[in-house]
């Protein structure tokens, strides 16, 4: 790939940002703040960006979340940094994600009015769980934005990403407490509710299109063998590999639940505990210039590993042009959401892969509105 102008200065900006910015993955990963509470990850990222000329603002209703602007072109860019952790700490490396979007941004940042951008890095809460970026998008984070950027660290090295859709639903089946013995005349069954709820969701599995599945787990008190409760729960999660197909498999999973409720003179109560994870749509042309560019760094970009995993980097995508590249921390070793991942978030590794995985999305970003050749 020719070399842009601008490339030289780029690099400066990010190896002046280095240091800062690997303290900041440190601090990250020992707060191991989980789902909208990550207050001190948003704080530590929010200093880096002002300190490197960034306007920086809260999101209203979103205590975690920020919004940091620099730049006025015509371009704008969004650079996604997310900070959430796992119960069992940065297995995700959310930690690198946050590093990588404050290098990429600062990086853009110090070009901003040569080469017409203007760049938004958008703290996002609650990846994990909660749907942060969909609350975000609510909330207009993303109005007007052209493009939206991210990498995420695993296991390998693609520019092209793939996830499936996820709902993830309480079922609440209400009834009249009773004993099993004395009072088994009673016209409700809470308890019957979830086994036939249970039941039928199992025999629907094999009736579900492909790729799509539905996960049931039974959540709160069940009462004891004599002692039936008033109400039962249930936790649900759908799963497809497209928004469209989701809704369809939702309304199934909704139509049984309340089905079941009426066999067991029951009500159902159906509730959403976050807001969907859509699929996410890779960027053909921002994917393609991704992978030129890493391989130009030195990374060895590989093809897509087909669907896997959820984010609601998906929601962003279905609204704005986006990527999601991953990039290998581990050598294969272990995958995100293993418990070893947390220890290689924060090896020298990881460090040196998250400079260059955002110098790389810098590049890419800067290609898409100032190209050459």
């Amino acid at each position: 790939m020719p070399e842009h102008p601008l490339f030289a200065d780029l690099d400066q900006a990010v190896a002046r940002v280095r240091p800062a910015v690997t303290t900041l993955l440190h601090e990250i990963h020992a707060y191991a703040e989980p789902a909208f509470a990550e207050h001190r990850s948003a704080a530590a990222c929010r200093v880096v960006l002002s300190d490197n000329g960034f306007d920086v603002t809260g999101v209203e209703g979103l205590p975690t979340a920020f919004v940091a602007r620099r730049g006025a072109g015509a371009l704008r860019v969004a650079v996604c940094l997310e900070y959430d952790a796992l119960p069992i700490g940065h297995a995700c490396g959310h930690n690198l994600i946050a590093a990588v979007g404050a290098i990429t941004a600062v990086a853009l940042g110090e070009v901003a009015d040569r080469a017409g951008l203007q760049v938004t890095a958008v703290g996002c809460p609650a990846e994990e769980s909660g749907g942060g970026k969909a609350l975000l998008l609510e909330a207009g984070v993303f109005d007007g934005i052209d493009l939206a950027v991210m990498a995420h660290p695993g296991d390998h090295d693609s520019a092209w990403f793939d996830s499936w859709a996820l709902s993830t639903l309480e079922v609440v089946f209400d009834g009249e407490a009773s004993h099993a013995v004395r009072e088994a005349h009673v016209a409700s069954q809470p308890r019957d509710a979830l086994v036939l709820a249970e039941t039928a969701l199992g025999l629907m599995r094999g009736h579900l299109p492909p790729d799509c599945a539905v996960v049931a787990a039974p959540t709160g008190d069940l009462g004891t063998p004599g002692a039936v409760p008033s109400h039962t729960r249930l936790a649900l999660e759908v799963r497809a590999p497209d928004a469209e197909l989701l809704r369809a498999v939702r309304e199934r999973v909704e139509r049984a639940c309340t089905g079941v409720a009426a066999a067991a003179s029951c009500t159902a109560t159906i509730t959403a505990v976050d807001p969907d994870y859509l699929d996410f749509r890779t960027d053909p042309e921002l994917a393609r210039l991704y992978a030129d560019t890493a391989r130009d760094l030195g990374r060895d970009v590989g093809p897509g590993r087909g669907r896997f995993a959820m984010t609601d980097m998906g929601n962003v995508s279905h609204a704005v042009r986006a990527i999601h590249p991953m990039f290998d921390i581990t050598g294969g070793a272990c995958a995100p959401h293993e418990p070893e991942f947390a220890d290689h978030a924060r090896s020298p590794r990881a460090q040196d892969a998250a400079v260059t995985i955002a110098t790389a999305l810098a590049r890419t970003v800067l290609l898409v509105g100032n190209p050459v050749g």
